[in-house]
């Protein structure tokens, strides 16, 4: 597909839509390769090869992005950790053509301004 006069990947798209890090792309892939598991931060590190902090910043940006869902799984001793799971790619996909559409709404406005000689 071609945008801004070069040819690009969805998953560039996906990346600018969203504000991702390379890391937080690493970690959303991680939870796309395996759509139905649930996964805490901790496990999530190990596997990734990442710093906890890292993990935590990444899968905290991708909750409140509606990226991932999030649980509270108590634990036997007491306390509790979050565990999380990725939407479904049709709602991600809902989320990213929101961001897209405003973009394009804005586009728009400026190109009016612009044709308007402001």
């Amino acid at each position: 597909m071609d945008f801004a006069c070069k040819e690009f990947k969805i998953e560039d798209v996906i990346k600018c839509a969203l504000n991702l890090t390379k890391a937080d792309l690493n970690v959303m892939r991680h939870f796309l390769n395996e759509p139905e598991k649930w996964i805490d931060t901790d496990a999530l590190s190990k596997s990734l090869s990442l710093d906890i902090s890292t993990v935590q910043r990444s899968v905290k940006k991708l909750h409140e992005k509606e990226i991932l869902q999030r649980s509270q799984q108590n634990l036997d001793g007491g306390g509790y950790v979050f565990i999380y799971k990725i939407h479904s790619k049709n709602q991600i996909r809902n989320v990213i053509q929101k961001i897209v559409q405003s973009w394009a709404d804005r586009l728009g406005q400026e190109l009016e301004k612009w044709e308007n000689g402001g």
